[in-house]
């Protein structure tokens, strides 16, 4: 909760004021139709490096995280990639159908558009939450996909989305509340994009985000169960057992909605280091209040490996 507050915000916003400006708005093909939209920002030399942001669910390009990451990469001579996934940001007219967690295929799709315009650089990811889930499994699959891709790091990311639903509903309230707003909110831009195509009141007025989940999962995914979907994107489950692309995830044991115990439900394997920090919370990992977030240098490290 702490990164949310009003005047640190302000303050990431004014340090990423130069990447923003330099920001090109790009809507990229991602294969079967999908269009998502992304913002570039490339130095006038372009650099040796493109770092692609991926953000957590409901958040979004502008999301303050994000920023403040891209800023400290710009300032350091990385070119930048934030992208939003289906249905996030301003993006709800771009797509008929409904945003859910197991389009990878797009997500790939997607990560391959970019890696044509990177014209040469080496191309990294770096995600949070479920941009940080996306992010392994998208570096799972780039090898087969054709995609050369140095490295990812997940922040955060969703292990067990199983779990993680359980936390969020048994946990303090804030968290559920704060997730459920802006879900109802994403719903009615989307139901506003494509009139007469979906009425969510009947999922508006359940209780709760696991009865909301099943409810848009039997009726617009194609799933035949939410344990199925759940499954379906889920890093607990073997997704990441022939990782050959190197990865780096750090998480903090004290995040209230990514439990700590499903870390050592992950594969063993050579290509994935784990960072687990004592705290940080889920995505905070504030040193203080008006500084920068610890993760931002730690991540900016880690692409700083050759």
């Amino acid at each position: 909760m702490l990164p949310s507050l009003s005047f640190r915000t302000r303050r990431v916003l004014s340090r990423a004021r130069a990447v923003v400006a330099a920001s090109e708005e790009v809507v990229l093909d991602a294969g079967g139709g999908v269009r998502l939209q992304g913002f570039h920002a490339r130095h006038a030399t372009p650099a040796r490096d493109l770092v692609v942001l991926h953000h957590g669910w409901e958040g979004c390009a502008d999301s303050s995280y994000i920023l403040s990451l891209a800023a400290r990469l710009w300032a350091e001579g990385y070119d930048v990639f934030r992208l939003n996934m289906r249905d996030h940001g301003a993006t709800h007219h771009l797509n008929e159908e409904l945003f859910h967690s197991c389009r990878l295929d797009e997500m790939l799709g997607a990560v391959r558009a970019i890696a044509a315009r990177a014209l040469g650089q080496r191309l990294s990811l770096v995600g949070y939450s479920l941009g940080g889930n996306f992010a392994l499994r998208l570096a799972a699959r780039a090898p087969a996909a054709g995609i050369a891709l140095r490295k990812a790091v997940a922040i955060c990311p969703v292990l067990d989305p199983a779990a993680t639903l359980d936390a969020l509903e048994k946990g303090l309230w804030i968290y559920r509340h704060y997730f459920v707003r802006k879900w109802a909110r994403s719903l009615e831009r989307k139901s506003a994009a494509f009139p007469g195509r979906y009425d969510f009141s009947e999922l508006l007025g359940e209780r709760g985000l696991t009865r909301m989940t099943e409810r848009l999962v039997l009726q617009y995914t194609g799933f035949e169960s939410m344990a199925e979907y759940l499954r379906g994107y889920a890093l607990v489950y073997g997704f990441l057992d022939g990782l050959q692309v190197p990865c780096r995830l750090i998480t903090a044991l004290d995040d209230p909605i990514i439990p700590a115990k499903d870390l050592g439900r992950l594969p063993a394997n050579p290509f994935l280091k784990i960072t687990p920090t004592p705290h940080g919370g889920h995505c905070g990992f504030l040193e203080t209040l008006d500084g920068r977030a610890w993760v931002d240098n730690e991540v900016l490290h880690e692409l700083q490996k050759d």
